[in-house]
């Protein structure tokens, strides 16, 4: 097939970018590949497997708290679950999620690129991931069993522990290789590889979003490496870095960890809400409000990301002026991110809004992502944290972030980008039908976190008082409710890609950006002549009668 012509035609055929050509065939051609749109795919089929394990192991850990004494499993095995399953959201799924698949598949496509800047270091970092991921759940397998600290790996029990902590530790180290290629790749395409005429303020604002992320990539994670780096050498050499009875300081440790961990909270929410702000004015038929401000809101929460790490550890015995300051900033931190969700309320007053499935998961995001947020605020006031700190409230909270707003800016994603990648259309009804069983599940499941940390039920409990069974009856109620809307959702999007219906639309949703100007979907070098850049983005020209003809056509 000629780079020129329709990646799909009349048949439905695949598209060219997924045709074995050249000199390699079947499973090589893909897992030898430097196209960037076959490294997104990979990472998106590898992503997803991960993800149904981190689910299938939350989905137990409800089970087993559905009584307060337990019901299907161990405490030692009960501690290996929500360790797994923390490590595996985390580090596997949420933090290079969009960056990997989205960010792979259309920030050079978006630039006017032919690829990245560094495609076989793409395929390497690809290569790191899977590598890294596979070995965390071989842990469960080996000898002594899979890590049983928590995902924070926390000292003096992650150097204690008979379990498999070396392997696990160098799986994440392994992804954290992985995450800094990825950064250091997007970071040299934006700078080396816009098209002519694309300053820096007409680049898309996802773009925007995979710069900020790619910074904290590269200056964080090696943090993070070097820390994992020294448990290691701790347990095996005994040089008495973090353990107290060896002279070592655990809270050095806490430090060093969460100087990485926070910034990795904006690794994993700054390009979801680079998505929510592709969306949200190409179903608003607007032009984004305030695109210069939500441009330096991602470069401001990456910086500001950075410095706020302590709030993680008011409990740990800080002198009153570093308590202080951590607090403050924490305040301050929230100023970025509101200054979006601004820009984006803006934007949909008086628009023609368009509720397709991709605009009810952003304006679900925005709804999800603010009580994440504001359950953070209270966290940062110093009285209240003391209270709150390690109890239910705090798991409450970072799944209103991570999964209430990465989690579902995944799926808007996939709503929006997949009939592009794909060529082929999924069923809208059922997607919507998909996004309300989701979303009523997931307040069910995790508002109760919320009332239970506010009652004082303490974190990574086997068992807990009689008093607080029935929220976590509803939780578990709402976990049935969730698993069945990501069944319907995974379903609808898979068949689509199998059998939908055929998309050869260009631009399938009206949006401005550079990649609704190539092919749906994508040919082999994405554009047959480099564009040339004349205006800024989101500048929406058509009316809504040219708009509506295009739904008439899909």
């Amino acid at each position: 097939m000629s780079s020129n012509s329709l990646a799909v035609d009349k048949s439905g055929n695949l598209p060219s970018y997924l045709i074995d050509e050249g000199k390699r065939k079947g499973i090589l051609a893909w897992l030898l590949s430097t196209d960037h749109k076959r490294i997104g795919i990979m990472y998106m089929i590898a992503l997803l497997s991960f993800f149904a394990v981190g689910v299938t192991l939350g989905f137990l850990i409800r089970l087993e708290l559905l009584t307060p004494q337990g019901t299907i499993v161990n405490p030692q095995a009960y501690n290996e679950f929500f360790t797994l399953h923390g490590v595996i959201m985390i580090f596997i799924v949420v933090v290079p999620a969009i960056p990997s698949i989205f960010g792979n598949f259309f920030l050079p496509i978006m630039l006017g690129a032919k690829d990245v800047a560094f495609p076989r270091l793409n395929l390497l970092s690809w290569y790191l991931y899977v590598v890294g991921s596979i070995m965390i759940l071989l842990s469960i397998v080996l000898p002594g069993g899979a890590a049983d600290t928590g995902w924070t790996f926390y000292i003096p029990y992650s150097v204690r522990t008979g379990t498999n902590m070396i392997f696990t530790l160098t799986a994440v180290f392994i992804l954290g290789f992985s995450s800094i290629l990825t950064g250091v790749n997007f970071l040299t395409t934006i700078h080396r590889l816009r098209a002519p005429g694309m300053g820096w303020f007409k680049m898309p604002l996802f773009a925007w979003s995979l710069y900020a992320t790619g910074w904290i990539q590269v200056l964080a994670t090696p943090i993070v490496g070097i820390t994992l780096l020294l448990v290691i050498i701790e347990r095996v050499f005994g040089v008495g870095l973090f353990d107290p009875t060896l002279g070592g300081d655990p809270i050095l440790f806490q430090h060093m960890f969460w100087m990485y961990s926070h910034p990795a909270v904006y690794i994993i929410i700054v390009p979801a809400m680079g998505v929510i702000s592709e969306i949200i004015p190409v179903f608003s038929r607007r032009t984004i409000f305030g695109y210069k401000f939500i441009a330096f809101s991602s470069i401001g929460i990456a910086v500001f990301g950075s410095l706020v790490w302590a709030h993680h550890m008011f409990a740990v015995g800080m002198s009153n002026n570093a308590e202080f300051v951590f607090s403050l900033l924490t305040f301050l931190v929230a100023i970025p991110s509101a200054i979006k969700v601004f820009n984006w309320t803006a934007t949909l007053y008086k628009g023609s809004i368009e509720l397709e499935p991709p605009m009810l998961y952003a304006l679900a995001f925005i709804f999800l992502f603010s009580i994440g947020g504001l359950t953070g605020i209270i966290q940062g006031a110093l009285n209240v944290d003391i209270y709150l700190t390690d109890t239910y409230f705090i798991v409450g909270h970072i799944h209103y972030v991570v999964f209430g707003g990465t989690g579902i800016g995944i799926f808007a994603a996939l709503h929006y980008w997949l009939p592009k990648m794909f060529g082929r259309m999924y069923n809208k009804k059922v997607a919507k039908v998909a996004f309300w069983i989701i979303f009523v599940g997931f307040n069910i499941l995790y508002f109760p976190f919320l009332i239970l940390g506010w009652l004082g039920m303490p974190r990574r409990s086997y068992h807990y008082l009689p008093r607080f069974q029935v929220y976590h009856v509803i939780a578990t109620v709402g976990s049935w409710i969730l698993v069945l809307g990501l069944i319907i959702m995974f379903f609808n999007l898979l068949k689509s890609i199998r059998s939908g219906k055929v998309v050869t639309e260009k631009n399938i949703w009206g949006g401005e950006s550079l990649e609704w100007q190539t092919q749906t979907p994508p040919i082999t070098e994405n554009f047959v002549d480099i564009p040339v850049v004349n205006e800024a983005p989101y500048e929406y020209k058509q009316n809504e009668e040219e708009f509506l003809e295009k739904e008439e056509v899909l």
